[in-house]
Formats: structure tokens, C-alpha cells, sequence
């Protein structure tokens, strides 16, 4: 039998993708927006594509805010900038 993959939607784009092809955001207890690197923090969690546009496109309409219900900070949406850079770039290497 085999395991059951799991299935997220970017709140970008909105298309369902696996998991682990995502990047998460999650709010903390204290109510902070940090990201989550290895997809097991605590915390109400939203995923993203690393896609420069689908990370453009939730920032335009607050998608990212909305599904985490909090404020996301410039240091945190910079960080998630670089890291879906970093995977866009990884990515295209691989190609």
C-alpha cells in the first residue's frame, strides 16, 4: 500500500501541490510570521510556490496576511524572498 502523499495549496497561485515542493510561513504563538524551514513548527501554517511571481502575486493581495490572520513583517517577506530565490535559482540549475 502505498503512503498517502500529502497536499497543499500555494496562497499564491492557489494550485495544490506536494508538500515538500513548497515553503511554508508560519505564526508562532506569539503571533510573529517566521519561516519554516523544516515544516514542523507550531503555529498556523501557509505555503507558498518558489515562484518570484506566485510570492508577488500574495504579497499584491495580502493571500499570505490573510491565511496566517497576521501581519507578516518586511524582514520576514525579505527572507522568504531570498530563500525562493535561492530555490528558483537551485532549480533552474538542475535543468
Amino acid at each position: 500500500m502505498a503512503k498517502k502523499i500529502p497536499i497543499r495549496m500555494c496562497v499564491g497561485c492557489r494550485t495544490m501541490k506536494e508538500k515538500r515542493e513548497l515553503v511554508r510561513v508560519v505564526r508562532a504563538e506569539d503571533g510573529s510570521a517566521r519561516l519554516d524551514l523544516t515544516g514542523k513548527m507550531n503555529g498556523r501554517g501557509a505555503y507558498i510556490c518558489p515562484d518570484e511571481q506566485c510570492l508577488k502575486r500574495a504579497v499584491k493581495s495580502r493571500a499570505l496576511e490573510r491565511a496566517l490572520e497576521t501581519s507578516v513583517s518586511s524582514e520576514v517577506m525579505a527572507e522568504l524572498s531570498d530563500r525562493i530565490a535561492a530555490l528558483s535559482s537551485k532549480g533552474e540549475g538542475d535543468a
